[in-house]
Formats: structure tokens, C-alpha cells, sequence
């Protein structure tokens, strides 16, 4: 994977926040509306790191924020490779 580049994009750092917080936020039946204090999100990420369940669904969520679909396997193309700048 070409993560140099991908770290330079700041749309993936939108997919790996919302890879990490959504599968948080599922399983506690919460919305984003509901975090409403710093101590409150500190909880329920506390929560969260505690719960076997919601690790292995934040892996997973964040697995499939970093795979290139259009290519077989987890790495990416050899024009993506190639880049050093996000096209």
C-alpha cells in the first residue's frame, strides 16, 4: 500500500475517523448528537476499548477503509504505487 500518499489525503483521515467512531457509535446506539461533553466521549471510548466485540468491529471497519477494491489482494495497483502525490 502506497500510504505515504494516502497519509497526504485528508479524505482518508475522514475514512479511518469514520471507520473508527462509526462501529463506537453503532453498538452504543448513540448518534453523533448524543456526545455532547468531553467526559461523555472519554467514557464511551473507554467503553468501547474495553468491549472485545467493538475492537474487532473497529479492525474491520478500518481494514476496509485502507483496501483498494480495484485491485486483487490489499495492495495496491502499480500506477498507485507510483504516485507520490494523491491523484
Amino acid at each position: 500500500m502506497n500510504l505515504t500518499v494516502r497519509f497526504k489525503n485528508p479524505l482518508f483521515w475522514a475514512q479511518i475517523a469514520l471507520a473508527f467512531f462509526t462501529p463506537i457509535l453503532s453498538y452504543f446506539g448513540l448518534t453523533g448528537a448524543d456526545i455532547t461533553s468531553w467526559p461523555l466521549l472519554g467514557e464511551t471510548l473507554i467503553a468501547a476499548m474495553l468491549n472485545p466485540y467493538v475492537c474487532v468491529m473497529i479492525v474491520v471497519s478500518v481494514a476496509n477503509a485502507l483496501n483498494d477494491p480495484t485491485t486483487k489482494g490489499l495492495s495496491d495497483s502499480s500506477r498507485a504505487m507510483s504516485y507520490v502525490t494523491p491523484a
